[in-house]
């Protein structure tokens, strides 16, 4: 099973209400669609969300990426040398880790489907469901209130709740939502770099003093700045997660050896796909840290992939894969599957993608 192959197309996805973090708002997933056809017929599938807020990627640059720097080297390669093959994509540029994970999880799709299984059973076959928690947009108090309620009230169970950017405002929206939904909904706070360090502390400290039983907070400060991201882990009983600080490996050990963190939550567009997100696996549980994996705005395909890594490693402990929950349509086939809160991961070969409606394939 050889690539003979590469393509792409565009999926644009329009969103059931507007999704809004400290760092941008959205109304529509748009998203580059990659799929990789070898000599034998088969199809594997990825994709890039194009978040340059967070990652830095476009489709330009995504389609660019791959274009210029990853093709030609993938064409010929043999499915089953996944070591090699993802050495030389690792290695074919810098950064565009969202390019990186499109082909990286398609390959990988490839990878399952040339041994005949399900690729989370490749990877370690932990457990077959997960449960997800699902994002509430920052918005005025009253409006993330009705949002959770309802939101609780479809059977939702974990509520991840957005912050950071205005911190008495932030006090109010989690005092309002906590009253709306109860004590028993669990609470995550993403405050999405929006904090300084100072304001990161006495707020989680006031939440603590209010009772409110927050699971654990979200990359509380700027992702550059771990020496804060330490002052917060160590001046708080609340658990504090790194993401936008921990996009690589050598950026989870960097991390990790001055216990800047007690969570890390993986993504597979900032790790640059599955290879590279399974070593921020062996380090965080070497380092007897649990870890999450996240998504960004992504369709089925790419939240298959980062449910397959989630279901495939005991480290893994928690899930953030609402994505597709949030969308007003799902054009896709095949993949994972929901129950509310809960997601099966069905016995199908691969990451058994089905048909892609609505989707022109064009060639790089």
């Amino acid at each position: 099973m050889r690539i003979k192959d590469v393509q792409f197309g565009i999926i644009e996805i329009p969103l059931k209400k507007p999704f809004k973090t400290a760092l941008r708002t959205a109304t529509v997933l748009s998203n580059i669609i990659v799929m990789i056809e070898t000599d034998t017929g088969n199809k594997g599938y990825g994709e890039a969300p194009p978040t340059g807020a967070i990652t830095g990627d476009t489709k330009g640059s995504v389609i660019g990426a791959i274009r210029e720097h990853m093709l030609e080297g993938l064409k010929g390669r043999n499915i089953a040398d996944i070591e090699n093959t993802m050495s030389f994509l690792n290695h074919s540029i810098v950064r565009n880790t969202s390019a990186k994970a499109a082909l990286d999880m398609a390959l990988y799709d490839l990878y399952a489907q040339r041994y005949q299984a399900p690729l989370y059973q490749i990877l370690g076959g932990c457990r077959s469901e997960l449960m997800t928690d699902i994002t509430i947009s920052v918005n005025e108090p009253e409006e993330m209130a009705k949002d959770s309620l309802e939101t609780v009230q479809e059977g939702y169970q974990t509520l991840k709740i957005k912050v950071g950017k205005n911190i008495e405002l932030d006090l109010k929206r989690l005092d309002k939502i906590r009253k709306a939904v109860g004590d028993d909904i669990k609470l995550r706070l993403d405050a999405n770099q929006g904090w300084s360090v100072k304001e990161a502390i006495d707020a989680i400290k006031k939440l603590e003093d209010k009772g409110f039983n927050i699971e654990f907070v979200e990359q509380p400060v700027k992702a550059g700045d771990i020496e804060g991201m330490k002052k917060v882990t160590d001046s708080v009983m609340t658990p504090i997660m790194a993401d936008e600080s921990v996009f690589s490996p050598e950026d989870a050990w960097r991390l990790l050896q001055c216990r800047g963190a007690d969570m890390i939550n993986i993504k597979l567009m900032k790790a640059g796909g599955i290879h590279n997100a399974l070593k921020i696996c062996g380090i965080a549980e070497t380092a007897g840290v649990e870890c999450m994996v996240g998504c960004m705005l992504e369709s089925r395909i790419a939240v298959t992939a980062a449910a397959h890594l989630a279901a495939a490693k005991k480290v893994v402990t928690k899930v953030d894969l609402d994505s597709p929950l949030l969308c007003a349509e799902d054009p896709i086939s095949g993949g994972i599957n929901y129950e509310k809160d809960k997601i099966l991961l069905p016995e199908r070969i691969g990451l058994g993608f089905g048909e892609i409606k609505g989707i022109e394939w064009r060639s790089f």
